[in-house]
């Protein structure tokens, strides 16, 4: 087996136990069991459980992130939040384990206190974002602070329901839904 190959089997194994047992029941021990690798080797890729969790977080679930905003193309703001959140119905199972994990960081169920503060730093960038965004798209009538408060919070919800407890949305429910955020846009 490859380096990269045992590297990515690891962190498989490990978003599984994370996602199963939370990030303090899950172990190295058993990381390695499941991953069918002796300890060395987990701490040849990862000085600690701790830098596995942080990897699985800072990178892949802030690149996933990265990723699934870069390949949506709409030209208005309700197509684009629309396949924003629909697209996550298709994430490959890996993919919403990891995405469970951001959220549970996210919400502070998992994770250490510096993992906890990066997440704080990062949901600090998400409204700005997203008046950014909303700013340029709704009527001078409407207030955007608000709307965008509201938007973050349906979107919270039908990430939760997609991600979270693996519910299937239809695109055109998504779209009823922030339509009633994002009218006649």
């Amino acid at each position: 087996m490859q380096d990269t190959d045992l590297k990515n089997k690891i962190k498989k194994v490990a978003v599984d136990l994370f996602n199963k047992n939370g990030y303090h029941g899950a172990t190295i021990r058993n990381i390695a069991k499941e991953a069918d690798c002796s300890l060395p080797m987990i701490y040849y890729y990862f000085k600690s459980k701790k830098e596995l969790f942080h990897e699985i977080i800072m990178k892949d679930y802030f690149n996933l992130l990265k990723k699934q905003a870069k390949q949506v193309n709409a030209s208005n703001v309700l197509d684009f939040y629309t396949r924003l959140i629909y697209q996550l119905n298709y994430l490959s199972d890996y993919d919403k384990k990891v995405y469970r994990l951001g959220i549970k960081v996210y919400l502070t169920y998992e994770g250490d206190r510096e993992l906890i503060e990066i997440m704080n730093r990062w949901e600090k960038t998400i409204q700005p974002t997203h008046y950014k965004l909303l700013s340029s798209h709704l009527n001078a009538d409407k207030d955007t602070i608000i709307m965008t408060r509201v938007l973050i919070r349906l979107m919270d919800n039908l990430i939760e329901s997609i991600v979270a407890k693996n519910t299937y949305i239809q695109k055109e429910q998504i779209r009823e839904e922030l339509a009633v955020i994002l009218q006649n846009q």
